[in-house]
């Protein structure tokens, strides 16, 4: 079931909070889908990697970022361990790029994690996706790989970040339902 929008900003674009199964998700994971397999010169099926249930609550989230009701960013989080939350498909469509839409997404997914009870979010980005490893550090997330190494070399690129909600407890058994 698709929940209505909230503003992100009142001068942005809104967030949807939905599934990976809804429409108005499928030309953003299309695109990307096709972006991984031209960088990678590899098939790629973003649909068989995860079942959808990993991004739905208790444990996961996936949401749009819609402009005049169409899909211009999005991404997801899955339960990775029970502090932490996953980060999987942050994107931006290609028209939309350079507007800051990745870092919107970023943040309306660490608070959505911080919401559930998370403290730490962990993801991985490909060697061939500098913008995508620009993004995390700029937003202030720890390469878990040595920056001076030549990025083909170490494979996907691992990153942390903690997150700082003072309403919850710094070690949670569970993320709440």
């Amino acid at each position: 079931m698709t929940a209505a929008p909230r503003p992100l900003s009142a001068t942005g674009p809104t967030v949807l909070h939905t599934t990976v199964t809804d429409p108005l998700a499928r030309p953003l994971l299309d695109e990307l889908t096709h972006e991984y397999s031209t960088r990678y010169e590899r098939p790629v099926d973003l649909g068989l990697e995860y079942p959808a249930r990993e991004f739905a609550p208790p444990r996961g989230a996936f949401l749009l970022l819609l402009e005049d009701g169409e899909p211009v960013a999005g991404g997801a989080y899955r339960r990775y361990d029970p502090q932490t939350a996953e980060l999987k498909r942050i994107w931006t469509h290609s028209a939309h790029r350079r507007r800051g839409l990745g870092l919107r997404v970023l943040e309306a997914l660490e608070r959505e994690a911080g919401d559930r009870g998370y403290t730490r979010i962990f993801l991985t980005t490909g060697p061939r996706q500098p913008e995508a490893k620009g993004l995390y550090l700029a937003a202030g997330y720890r390469p878990l790989f040595d920056l001076t190494a030549d990025p083909e070399s170490i494979g996907p690129l691992p990153f942390e970040k903690q997150l700082t909600h003072p309403e919850h407890p710094a070690h949670l058994e569970n993320p709440r339902p």
